[in-house]
Parts: structure tokens; C-alpha cells; sequence
């Protein structure tokens, strides 16, 4: 028997809306609520409000949080100010990928890490494992929190209507506290959709007067309520890495094209250190395979686990696929030999069901925003 998937506090909305829901990481949560091809032009072209309170919040704090968290994570967190956030990676000792995280500094001492849903647990016990020996606690702060999203060209209208917070000042990977339609939120510049927008970190108490202030404040610039599905394909055409397809224990931040999150030059031990090292020798000596992006001439879709080839040879494996309704077109990632990983290869397709497909290799991201 599978344990009963948690509910977020806006679960009796996203039902009185008519989302199909679906388990993901252990929770209930919105799938889509009509055409998730819809919700992804409204994000890309106005702007789409997430429930995405299933995201692991852990608080770290005390007087060597900091400390703590440059040994436990591979950034230099002792480099991010006040009110900034920072994307980084947990790993294991042999340098294998434990998750992708976004750490908010809250404070002086104070940090919040955001972990992935399916990983909050991993991550949590990693870090108080990781945390002997440093004047710092962990605390799981998962019930602490809901977590709204609005994302798009329009969402900083939007929230404007809503709160006094200094927006226009907040950059992107910042978060400053505030109040939004009068509930107290930590609002945070970042978002996985490729578009402008927004992060907002509220009591789970807060969150169906949030999301209603929102909705109606958003319905005149086009906003609509978005599920997962279509959060999907956002980050697929922006380029982002999922845990669990683009990232995983088996890979090093290296051999997923993200070493640049590495940061050696900090001081001190990091857990991982040496097992990095020699990943970044090998990369740097042969590069392993390359995270590359695949665009379809035909109309079939990848998905992963599809193999990439060449001349009747694997050469490389899909790790996300689907229909990019921007594009048009079937789009994958996909990690490929290094010799077929530049634009324009020729002669490269995928694997479906027996057939070879031809696909067009391009330079990641499908889609960039204008700024």
C-alpha cells in the first residue's frame, strides 16, 4: 500500500476549479485545469498563478549556519548578501548529484533552503546529518510554508495591485518580505517557467485568500491557474534540469553541464570535494557526454529513456521530451556523446518504438525571454 498523498492548503480550491489531479512526490496536485497548452501560452504571453507548495523549505540558522551550509552544499554561500538567493547543489561524498536547491539568505544567521518535493526528505536528513560539530540547527520548515507562484510577462503588474513592496528593485534570485493582498509573504524574484515572476512564501493559513486576491487582480491581464503539466513544459523550453531526469545520483554537477556551481575557491572542506575535483579533470580531459537540446522535423514525441543515434548506433539517451507548444514542435534533452553534441550534427535522431526519427540538435535553451 502507498502512503495517502499529502494535500497542500489550496487542494479544495484546485477541486472547486475542476484541476486533474494527480500523486507527484507524495502530494495531490493540479496536473492542469483545462488545456495545459493554454496555460502554457498564458505564462509565456500574460501569466499563469502555481500551487507549488509541495517544495521542501528547510531553515537553517544560528551563529555557523553559513558555515555549515558551504560544507554541506558545493556554492559559496558565504558570498550570498542579505535578502539574495543562490542555486546550488547537494551531493554525496562520491560527488554524485543529491538535489538542486535554491538557498534564500533570510538574515544574518538565517537561511532557507528549498529543496524539490521528492527529495525534501534526503536533503533534510542530509543536512542535519552534515550539520555535527557546527553551532547551527535544521529545522524541517515543510509545514511552515505555502508556496504560490505567479510567472509571466505580466506578473509583476499583477502583484503590484497587491502589495507596497519594492518590486522594481527586487532582482532576479532576490527575495524581500512584504505583505501581498495584507498577508505577511517573503517575496522572491525567481520561477521555473523561463518568463518573469515571482515566488511567494506565505502561511499555509494565508494561502486561499492569497491565491483569490491574486485571481482576481490577474483575470483583466489574462492570468490563469496552471498545473504541473504545463510547468513542464516551461522549464523544458527554457532549458532547466529536473531532478530525477537531467539530474541524478549517478551524474556529478560535471557531467550535467553545471560544474559552473562548483565552487572550490571557497574555503574549507565540502562534502564531495575530492570526488569533484577528479570530475572536473575528467571533464575537462574528455569531456563525458553533453546535455544538448533536440528539435523534431517530424510530429512524434521523445520521451525519456529514448535513445539518441546516429548510423544505427546509440550515441546518447532523451532525459525529458514533449510537445513544445511555443515551438510547434516535439523538443527533447538529451545527454549525447560529445562528438555529436554541437548545433547543427547532422544525421542524428531518435529511437521511437523501432523507428529513427530525425531531430536537429540545437544549443540549449529553446527559449529565452525578451528582456
Amino acid at each position: 500500500m502507498s502512503p495517502t498523498p499529502r494535500l497542500t492548503a489550496l487542494d479544495a480550491l484546485h477541486r472547486s476549479l475542476g484541476a486533474t489531479m494527480t500523486d507527484f512526490a507524495g502530494w495531490d496536485m493540479p496536473l492542469r485545469y483545462g488545456s495545459e497548452r493554454d496555460e502554457h501560452n498564458a505564462v509565456r504571453t500574460h501569466a499563469g498563478l502555481f500551487d507549488l507548495s509541495h517544495m521542501g523549505e528547510i531553515t537553517v540558522s544560528g551563529p555557523e549556519a553559513v558555515r555549515l551550509l558551504d560544507y554541506a552544499l558545493v556554492g559559496n554561500i558565504s558570498t550570498v548578501g542579505n535578502g539574495r538567493a543562490r542555486y546550488t547543489m547537494i551531493c554525496q561524498e562520491d560527488g554524485g548529484i543529491l538535489d538542486d536547491l535554491i538557498v534564500y539568505r533570510l538574515g544574518e544567521q538565517e537561511y532557507m533552503v528549498v529543496a524539490n518535493a521528492g527529495n525534501a526528505q534526503t536533503v533534510l536528513d542530509a543536512l542535519t546529518a552534515r550539520a555535527g560539530g557546527f553551532d547551527a540547527v535544521v529545522r524541517d520548515d515543510r509545514d511552515a510554508y505555502a508556496l504560490l507562484a505567479v510567472q509571466g510577462p505580466e506578473s509583476s503588474g499583477i502583484l503590484k495591485q497587491l502589495t507596497d513592496a519594492d518590486l522594481d528593485g527586487l532582482k532576479y534570485y532576490a527575495g524581500l518580505p512584504g505583505t501581498v493582498a495584507g498577508v505577511p509573504a517573503l517575496i522572491a524574484r525567481t520561477g521555473y517557467t523561463g518568463e518573469d515572476g515571482f515566488e511567494l512564501f506565505v502561511a499555509p493559513a494565508d494561502a486561499e485568500k492569497l491565491w483569490q486576491a491574486l485571481t482576481e487582480a490577474g483575470a483583466p491581464a489574462g492570468l490563469v491557474p496552471c498545473g504541473l503539466s504545463c510547468r513542464d513544459t516551461l522549464r523544458l523550453e527554457a532549458g532547466m534540469p529536473l531532478y530525477g531526469h537531467e539530474l541524478t545520483t549517478a551524474l556529478t554537477p560535471f557531467d550535467a553541464g553545471l560544474g559552473r556551481v562548483v565552487k572550490f575557491e571557497k574555503e574549507g572542506d565540502f562534502v564531495g570535494r575530492a570526488s569533484l575535483e577528479a570530475a572536473a579533470e575528467r571533464a575537462a580531459a574528455a569531456p563525458p557526454r553533453k546535455l544538448v537540446g533536440l528539435v523534431a522535423e517530424g510530429r512524434r514525441v521523445p520521451r525519456a529513456g529514448y535513445q539518441v543515434v546516429t548510423d544505427g548506433k546509440a550515441i546518447g539517451e532523451v532525459t525529458s521530451g514533449a510537445p513544445s507548444p511555443t515551438l510547434g514542435k516535439p523538443i527533447a534533452i538529451a545527454y549525447v556523446d560529445a562528438a555529436h553534441a554541437e548545433p547543427g550534427t547532422a544525421g542524428v535522431g531518435v529511437d521511437i518504438r523501432g523507428n529513427h526519427e530525425p531531430y536537429e540538435v540545437v544549443a540549449l535553451p529553446f527559449y529565452k525571454r525578451q528582456k
